[in-house]
């Protein structure tokens, strides 16, 4: 564990997401950011790169536009743009902070695994920056509640940033789908479960050949107590710590015993 020994006012807070360098989302995010500290920057995909995953850019080459002060798009995905921010953009003074997001939807369960809002946070992580994930979970058909990630950004990163922080970890946040006033909280959660994918639409087109569509998500066990997908959907803010070490430290050790 390591504490992010930084004042918050003189951060260099970066930003990026993956719904696009015109996000109101990410709007909204580097408003609130800026309330908080001096030195912001953005850099965002140029054209949204939802489900992404943490996906780089090997084949062609990346180009970088610089849209105004601080604010660059990129070509790429938000993995690219992280990379990109830390090791060219900013390269003569490091991010002590980057946040992505806010993403229009929840990320929760197996979401992590495939969001691009993530994924930009995951990169941030693997090159030592401290980095939050911030989604507004959105109900069917409804509006997006914008209002609710601005109340409650600025108290979560304070609060966050004065914790320890263990390193290769970060923190995974979703708004539930409530006005500000309405929300029941903030409390820390375990990733649940929400799988995408197992609902598909088969159509056909106009010369006879059938395509697909990813339906919607599957909402598993969500009354099992202490995930992210229960604590939103009982109006709560649910803060997850994403850890990037995936071994299995159980099966390594039962696998050490069969192959001594």
């Amino acid at each position: 564990m390591s504490e992010p020994a930084f004042d918050l006012a003189a951060a260099r807070i970066l930003i990026s997401n993956d719904d696009g360098i015109e996000a109101p989302g990410l709007k909204l995010l580097t408003r609130v950011a800026r309330t908080l500290a001096h030195d912001v920057w953005v850099v965002a995909p140029e054209t949204e790169q939802s489900g992404a995953s943490h996906s780089l850019t090997l084949h062609r080459p990346l180009r970088i536009r610089k849209i105004g002060p601080r604010r660059f798009a990129v070509d790429g995905t938000p993995t690219d743009c992280v990379l990109l921010a830390v090791n060219a953009i900013l390269r003569d003074k490091r991010p002590t902070l980057m946040l992505s997001g806010v993403n229009a939807g929840g990320n929760m369960g197996e979401d992590v695994t495939y969001s691009g809002t993530v994924a930009a946070a995951m990169e941030a992580t693997l090159l030592d920056v401290p980095a939050i994930a911030l989604s507004q979970h959105i109900g069917n058909g409804g509006s997006v509640q914008w209002a609710t990630a601005a109340a409650y950004v600025p108290e979560i990163i304070r609060r966050l940033i004065a914790l320890p922080w263990p390193r290769q970890t970060l923190i995974n946040v979703n708004f539930p789908d409530l006005p500000p006033d309405q929300v029941k909280g903030i409390v820390a959660a375990a990733q649940g479960r929400r799988k995408i994918g197992d609902h598909l639409s088969e159509r056909v087109d106009p010369r006879g050949r059938s395509y697909y569509w990813i339906g919607p998500m599957r909402d598993e066990a969500p009354t099992q107590l202490g995930t992210d997908v229960r604590a939103v959907d009982e109006g709560k803010v649910a803060l997850t710590p994403i850890f990037l070490d995936l071994t299995n430290t159980k099966a390594l050790a039962a696998l050490k015993q069969a192959f001594p």
